[in-house]
């Protein structure tokens, strides 16, 4: 019952947050967005028996990240994706638990895996001249690493074949999405590519981490 309520709060929270972000106001987006994450984090912990400890670290350093990213600057930006870089890893570590390799379809995975290095690099080459030349290829590498995590997530539902494994695989291709879009909304020299710019980075990334989340919940 008490998670449900947290969860109820996170809701609201994120309805708030994504209203600051519409109307693109700075303070409001900044006031509300250390509250989601760590909402999330309560709703899992009070969710799941017994609590997996990696999932529990990437929703918290995911926290970290967003924290991070509020203030502007180059080397905020390059600390948030440390902790974001982390998170990936911690969501790698859980998926690749129940992966069977004999029920991994290799030509899907190779053909997927091609098309997110294919969108990682173009979007990191529509950045190329506006980035600082000491982050773009720490920026390669981070969108690499969700492409990866993505293609666990995948391997997991392959071999899982459940609704729990796919809804964390629409979780993590709704996390590349809103890094994709996080980018350009940073660093393009027309935000503006990025429907309402913050507001889908922020509703593709909190979608993504709850069906992330709840996706494992289910499992």
């Amino acid at each position: 019952m008490i998670s449900h309520l947290i969860l109820l709060l996170f809701i609201i929270a994120a309805s708030i947050h994504l209203y600051y972000s519409w109307k693109d106001e700075e303070k409001g987006r900044a006031v509300t967005k250390p509250f989601l994450l760590i909402l999330l984090v309560l709703y899992y912990v009070l969710s799941a028996n017994p609590i997996f400890w990696l999932l529990f670290t990437a929703l918290i350093t995911s926290w970290l990240g967003d924290v991070l990213l509020i203030p502007k600057g180059n080397g905020w930006f390059f600390a948030g994706g440390i902790f974001f870089m982390v998170s990936h890893i911690c969501f790698i570590l859980i998926y690749v638990r129940k992966i069977n390799w004999n029920d991994v379809v290799w030509p899907i995975i190779i053909i997927l895996a091609l098309i997110y290095l294919g969108a990682a690099c173009i979007i990191v080459k529509q950045i190329w001249d506006y980035v600082p030349n000491l982050l773009i290829f720490p920026m390669l590498f981070y969108m690499i690493a969700n492409s990866i995590m993505n293609l666990f997530a995948m391997m997991q539902f392959m071999t899982l074949k459940n609704p729990g494994a796919m809804v964390a695989y629409l979780g993590a291709m709704l996390f590349f999405i809103s890094d994709c879009s996080l980018y350009l909304v940073r660093y393009h020299h027309n935000p503006d590519l990025i429907f309402k710019r913050h507001f889908t980075v922020m509703l593709t990334y909190l979608l993504g981490e709850f069906l992330i989340t709840q996706g494992i919940l289910m499992l």
